[in-house]
């Protein structure tokens, strides 16, 4: 028998440990299994190099609770440890063997799988239990150790009869962490964290219908037996090759990892790189069309088949947060608990890969089935306009497949919008305009009155375009976008064969202060028009800086503080109200006239709402009576 005292540089290390040093006390099970798995993968490496004679079997890893005598066994048929590598690799916190392993071996062992690094995992054990034990026999021909701690520095470490290869940790549970006795508990965590680690795990057993055997009665009932629960698939779709792979192994993947998500992705993107950094993933599309609040977190981060945790910012670029998937990477920079990553230069270079890998992806898809990527564009479409945003080199990239929809369901590239609309729409300054619509049901006036006009009209209706256009003017020369209700469609008008006014100018003179008088002046700026006859008698357009500032607002950015709404009252000096209006006698009747035609406008504009549209309406019956 040895006794002895755990070689640690403070005395109140386990009390450091259960604190602060992991988030969740529920981490132990990921810890536990993790080194369970090591264990495994180093006994595969050095049964491959000849290092372990004979067959070492198909080794696994069990979990079991004994709720009466308050334990948890965790037991692997692993590698196994000799007293001394106990002494090494327990009695020195920190020591990790992982790492000295990998050291020892560096060349045999770099794909080896192996997991630990920091050599502390083993004792996030103490953070639920008041007592843990070891009883481990190495795959060597040297007796089994048996080892015992209380929480203190304090230890035994004993000789045992334990004859099979590999380890049995066991637990025994604090009054205060009880919760870890109940197989939901238990389960959950392993269906957490240990879902797809590379061995399998059993946790229980399972009732297993057998097939009826052949020639069976009709009313025979099938028999059953009690089979092993594994609960891990040890071969997830991340880890295989693409051309291994078919579409419908993408599906039934994503199923797995998202059992409630009952709606089919769109497509995905395969990640698999071994230069200059390890990392294998699967990114799905789901179907996000203008819903910027869709939830994130859901691309879920493993290293060597381990999970850590769900919050990928900073490793996948923020545009993609939007994604669904598996991110795999040995080389990405944990924290000493495995909980968050730390910053490090190969994060960023993980992140640009990702970003173009998804470029190259989609632009592969536009490219091998257009019509199938036009169909997908409203769904996807936030992503990529996201992207351009927010990575300059997506940017580069996503400009050879960026569509612009038209209010007439055409999908135009930048290059072939440019060519359709060059000699018709460019405004007294020589710019290029291009016309677009946000919403094709409350600016629909507008949309087919720009259509008769022989305008091409485009439908930007994503929440975040106003940025999007913003970059693409500075990005582009001599052009501009305008929304097909906004002041600036007026100077692709006055290129056009003016429209002679029916009214003079003594008319005119006339009639504006008449509309002045009833329309408020801090909302609205009069100014007469000679429009085609037909239509509105009074039009809303508003400047498109401030418009646009404005959405900027909504969605983030633009410029700070409030903006007024400002519009400009188009009046249509050719429209046939617009003349009864300077002919009516009564002051009365005028107002009213005046009232209900702006009325018309701002309904147009979708702008009457509440008491104004109460009254619009009771306004309207008066007038049909």
């Amino acid at each position: 028998m040895a006794n002895g005292k755990i070689n640690v540089a403070v005395e109140n290390i386990f009390p450091l440990i259960k604190k602060f040093l992991y988030s969740d006390h529920e981490i132990f099970l990921r810890e536990l299994i993790s080194n369970a798995t090591d264990a495994i993968s180093k006994l595969q490496h050095l049964s491959s190099i000849g290092a372990v004679k004979g067959e070492i079997g198909a080794p696994r890893i069990e979990v079991k609770i004994d709720k009466k005598s308050k334990k948890i066994h965790i037991i692997d048929q692993g590698v196994g440890m000799t007293t001394d590598e106990v002494n090494k690799y327990i009695n020195e916190v920190a020591f990790s063997g992982a790492e000295e392993f990998l050291e020892k071996y560096k060349e045999e062992a770099k794909d080896s799988g192996i997991i630990g690094h920091f050599g502390l995992g083993f004792y996030s054990a103490f953070m639920v239990a008041e007592k843990v034990e070891i009883i481990s026999k190495s795959h060597m021909d040297a007796p089994a150790a048996h080892w015992t701690c209380d929480g203190s520095p304090e230890y035994t470490l004993v000789e045992a009869d334990k004859k099979d290869r590999g380890t049995e940790i066991i637990l025994h549970i604090a009054k205060d962490s009880k919760e870890f006795l109940e197989e939901e508990r238990i389960r959950t965590l392993l269906n957490k964290y240990n879902k797809f680690m590379p061995y399998p795990i059993k946790f229980g057993t399972k009732e297993e219908t057998l097939p009826l055997p052949e020639g069976a009665k009709e009313d025979a009932k099938p028999e059953t037996q009690t089979v092993d629960n594994i609960i891990n698939n040890t071969q997830p779709a991340w880890t295989k090759a693409p051309t291994d792979l078919k579409e419908e192994d993408y599906k039934s993947f994503y199923r797995e990892l998202y059992p409630m998500q009952f709606e089919a992705p769109l497509f995905n993107i395969h990640l698999n790189v071994d230069y200059p950094f390890n990392l294998t993933g699967i990114l799905y599309f789901p179907k996000i069309q203008n819903d910027l609040n869709l939830q994130k977190d859901r691309i879920q981060l493993y290293q060597n088949q381990v999970f850590v945790t769900d919050n990928v910012e900073g490793i996948v670029p923020e545009f993609l947060t939007m994604l669904r998937g598996v991110i795999d990477s040995p080389d990405i920079p944990l924290n000493v608990s495995r909980s968050y990553l730390q910053a490090d230069g190969a994060v960023k270079k993980i992140s640009n890969y990702i970003s173009r890998k998804v470029a190259d992806k989609l632009s592969s898809l536009f490219k091998k089935d257009r019509k199938n990527f036009e169909e997908k564009w409203n769904d996807i479409k936030v992503v990529i306009e996201y992207g351009m945003l927010t990575e300059d080199k997506f940017y580069e990239k996503a400009g050879k497949f960026m569509l612009y929809p038209t209010t007439d369901g055409e999908y135009l590239t930048y290059e072939e919008l440019e060519a359709a609309v060059k000699d018709s729409q460019t405004d007294k300054d020589g710019k290029l305009v291009f016309l677009y619509a946000a919403n094709a049901e409350e600016q629909h006036s507008y949309i087919e009155s720009a259509k008769e006009k022989g305008y091409k009209v485009l439908l930007l209706d994503s929440p975040i375009i106003a940025h999007l256009i913003q970059k693409l003017e500075g990005e582009k020369e001599n052009i501009s976008f305008s929304r097909v209700d906004g002041d600036a469609i007026e100077n692709l008008i006055k290129k056009d064969e003016a429209t002679v006014s029916k009214l003079s100018d003594e008319e005119k003179e006339t009639l504006k202060p008449m509309i002045e008088a009833v329309v408020p002046g801090e909302q609205y700026t009069v100014q007469l028009a000679a429009m085609d006859s037909g239509g509105l008698p009074f039009v809303l357009t508003q400047p498109e800086f401030m418009r646009r500032m404005k959405e900027m607002q909504q969605t983030g950015g633009g410029m700070m503080g409030a903006f007024p709404e400002m519009y400009t009252l188009l009046v249509n000096t050719n429209h046939e109200l617009v003349g009864q209006i300077l002919q009516t006698k009564t002051a009365k009747k005028r107002d009213r006239l005046i009232q209900q035609a702006l009325d018309l406008a701002r309904l147009s504009q979708n702008l009457l709402k509440g008491e104004a549209l109460t009254t619009f309406i009771k306004r309207s019956v008066d007038l049909i009576k």
